[in-house]
């Protein structure tokens, strides 16, 4: 498009991106040509394991936490996975860069993947019908509400003896 000398905002808007991307390609297409413009392949940081090692890091993460010396829950936090890595691979990762290759992975940090082993699906059960039914507050019931736009009704229109009834009587 900037051969056919488009300008940068006119290719910003057919190309959908905004007017700095835009001028930024512009400038890289001036000093290097199209060349200049070609894809340098995905951004970021390459994966500092060898390329056997994520699947080992997937198969001790689907081990457990408890597996590896964290015994109080089963949960594996980035923080952990970074130490695990650390212990395993002697490669150091920070808490961020484990989020993403836990991500790359299929897992996501701090959710347990599956039910805690020790977990009584009976008392679970009776928890939520005893329990749980006296704590809950009730609702309010559906009848007691009202979700309509019109506006009060006049003076006029009010009974008798409700408030406000008489003024109709006296602006009349």
């Amino acid at each position: 498009m900037f051969e056919q000398e488009a300008k940068p905002t006119e290719v910003a808007r057919r190309l959908r991106v905004s007017p700095k991307s835009a001028y930024q390609w512009h400038q890289l297409w001036r000093d290097g040509g199209v060349q200049a413009l070609a894809s340098r392949g995905p951004g970021g940081s390459r994966c500092r394991l060898s390329p056997r090692c994520p699947a080992k890091l997937a198969a001790y993460l689907d081990q457990g936490p408890a597996a590896h010396g964290w015994v109080e829950d089963q949960v594996w936090t980035a923080s952990r996975v970074a130490t695990l890595i650390g212990r395993k691979f002697h490669v150091t990762y920070s808490v961020s860069g484990a989020t993403r290759l836990m991500h790359r992975l299929g897992f996501s940090p701090q959710v347990p993947a599956r039910r805690v082993a020790e977990r009584d699906e009976q008392a679970v059960t009776a928890w939520k019908e005893l329990t749980w039914a006296e704590v809950k507050a009730p609702g309010r019931p559906a009848g007691d509400t009202s979700a309509s736009r019109a506006g009060q009704a006049s003076p006029a229109d009010r009974p008798e003896d409700a408030p406000g009834a008489g003024e109709a009587a006296l602006r009349s």
